[in-house]
């Protein structure tokens, strides 16, 4: 299970109303690279694939693919408001390694 943050909530629906979209949904995926050997990535979707686990009721739901949910079952997802923007916090209890910047990871 992947779950969003209220705040975390919020800043996609910022960020849906920036892009003149509508906030349906956020796909969370896991790809090789970054620092640690796995990286985080974030976009707003529209529609699940047919292989996607979707969490959550309410809008925005969540879409992952089953592959990335082996890395990321039980990822909180957050954001962090500083005073050199706001950026996406990923709480991964399954993460043992991460990077500086907090988008890479190793298991």
């Amino acid at each position: 299970m992947v779950t969003l943050t209220p705040e975390c909530r919020q800043y996609l629906a910022h960020q849906a109303e920036r892009e003149g979209v509508p906030l349906v949904a956020v796909r969370v995926k896991v790809k090789g690279g970054g620092c640690s050997g796995l990286s985080y990535d974030v976009e707003l979707a529209d529609s699940a694939k047919d292989t996607d686990l979707v969490f959550g009721e309410d809008a925005p739901r969540i879409f992952v693919d089953p592959k990335s949910h082996t890395f990321v079952d039980g990822l909180v997802l957050d954001v962090s408001r500083g005073l050199v923007g706001t950026g996406f916090v990923f709480n991964n209890p399954k993460a043992q390694k991460t990077c500086g910047c907090g988008t890479s990871f190793s298991i």
